[in-house]
């Protein structure tokens, strides 16, 4: 059986001189490096186009299932193309911390650099625009309109804007579409330099024999164009309000549960069109993506749904979602795809058990090993106890950095572990790398481990922390923090254990 691994990296997250990791020399250097460290996959947080107001920059808030974040195009490109000079670009205030994404400034800044480049671009005589235009108008059309209209009224979400716009009536949309027919093609411009610049990026990879693992929420933003344009597809009341939201019962996480405040899905409807939107959306996914990690996979067995009325994840309950009805329809339509399911969470049997029907490869968690009540031989996190249909992480976005889980335990909970590991002598400080060992000799089929795990870095570093709204999703790598050295020996690691990427290794 082939074994591979790969580096969990959000593209936010890249070195760049500009803010933010986007689609710049950096994200190719760090495809190279990649291949020379032996790796086959790089893992990324969605790409969505995330919302600023109220969202808190989460990926798993876009203002659309379909649109790209403009954030990620590269200025440089937009240079060299002669729509923007470099002294236009280095004139821009993009914030002071080259570790920290400052959303902010972003905000504030970055866009009206990008209109300056569109006003520039001769979209009307650009035949792949037109083209582009032409090929994802089933949601282009009503994206951009929607982000031309949600500007046009400073920003607020599209359930406060007039009812005849609000409501998606046909006089109302000629008559924004040709009022705002100039931010309308703006938005068209930046999905199509989006577009661009990632597909020639993934194809970089791809020529480089790495592969992109995308990630793609269950759930759609209540903000977002998909909800205002095709309300029937949601669980919304006769004025398109939500009348159940999406969250989670009290774990771990939350003594309260947490109350996420998405559209649940109106799953009769989508039995009645034959899943059309999801197939058309994992359609797409793998036009971006050569595996789609789809989050919160467990909400296709049983979601949790809350009263939009309380707000309040205490009042919720569960309901049966799809389960195999949904993956067969996929199936019959987009045949066999690499598909990772996320399953972490409250486990039942019927989540087990959609999860072995689908047949697609679920996620360990090296931390959940010893995080959870659950210390017995048994437990299924524990790496003896994987079969080979998994994809092991020493930990996700949501969690501690390894370093920083292990250094905070207690002295027990820190015996438990060295007790399985059979090791007292490594210092706390190199501990990280026997945990991403155990998971790298462990049976699952593909190994991924945070770059930040890596590296050794403490929660300073943490990517999110679920429940919490303040400085997350805004880490980011130092120039220079990748080395080469590191890269060795990951490629140490990876042969020592049989992932090393070796069709990578050979075209070097």
């Amino acid at each position: 059986m082939k074994r591979d691994t790969g580096v969990l990296l959000s593209v936010t997250s890249l070195p760049s001189k500009y803010g933010i990791g986007c689609f710049d020399q950096e994200a190719y250097k760090f495809v190279d490096w990649l291949a020379k460290s032996g790796q086959k996959y790089w893992q990324i947080l969605p790409l969505g186009a995330a919302s600023h107001s109220g969202a808190f920059d989460s990926p798993y808030q876009s203002f659309s299932a379909f649109a790209g974040n403009p954030y990620f195009i590269s200025l440089d490109a937009l240079v060299g193309e002669g729509v923007l000079t470099q002294e236009e670009v280095d004139a821009v205030d993009f914030g002071s911390d080259p570790a920290k994404v400052d959303y902010d400034k972003l905000y504030a800044n970055r866009l009206p650099l990008l209109h300056k480049a569109y006003e520039r671009s001769n979209v009307s005589g650009d035949w792949g625009f037109q083209e582009f235009c032409k090929e994802n108008f089933w949601w282009l059309d009503d994206y951009a309109l929607f982000m031309s209209v949600k500007d046009l009224f400073g920003g607020a979400s599209w359930t406060a804007w007039p009812q005849d716009i609000r409501m998606h009536y046909g006089p109302a949309l000629d008559y924004y579409r040709e009022k705002l027919y100039f931010e309308v093609e703006f938005q068209k411009y930046l999905q199509y330099k989006f577009t661009q610049q990632w597909t020639k990026l993934k194809k970089y990879a791809n020529d480089k024999h790495i592969q992109i693992v995308g990630d793609i929420p269950i759930y759609v933003s209540q903000d977002g164009s998909d909800v205002w344009a095709q309300p029937e597809l949601f669980q919304l009341d006769e004025n398109n309000m939500c009348v159940n939201i999406a969250g989670c019962p009290p774990d771990s996480f939350s003594a309260d549960g947490q109350v996420w405040g998405n559209p649940l899905y109106d799953w009769d409807y989508h039995r009645f069109t034959g899943y059309h939107w999801w197939i058309t959306r994992l359609w797409h996914s793998f036009r971006l993506y050569d595996v789609v990690r789809i989050d919160h996979f467990r909400g296709f067995d049983e979601y949790f749904s809350i009263p939009a009325s309380t707000g309040k994840a205490l009042d919720g309950h569960w309901e049966k979602g799809p389960g195999m009805d949904l993956f067969n329809a996929i199936k019959a339509s987009l045949g066999d795809r690499a598909v990772i399911a996320e399953d972490l969470g409250l486990m039942t049997d019927g989540v087990r058990q959609l999860v072995k029907d689908s047949g697609f490869p679920n996620m360990k968690v090296i931390q959940f090993a010893f995080s959870s009540a659950d210390t017995g031989a048994s437990n299924e996190y524990l790496p003896h106890n994987y079969d080979t249909n998994c994809v092991v992480y020493t930990g996700t976005h949501d969690n501690e950095t390894i370093n920083g889980w292990f250094s905070g335990l207690e002295k027990k909970e820190e015996d438990h572990i060295r007790a399985y590991l059979m090791d007292t002598e490594t210092p706390v400080k190199r501990m990280h790398l026997k945990l991403i060992s155990l998971a790298m000799m462990s049976a699952a089929r593909i190994s991924i481990v945070p770059i930040q795990d890596w590296l050794g870095l403490d929660n300073s570093s943490r990517m999110n922390v679920p429940g919490t709204t303040d400085a997350n999703w805004s880490w980011r790598l130092a120039p220079g923090q990748v080395t080469d050295g590191l890269g060795e020996e990951m490629l140490a690691m990876s042969k020592r254990y049989g992932r090393a990427n070796w069709d990578a290794l050979n075209a070097l």
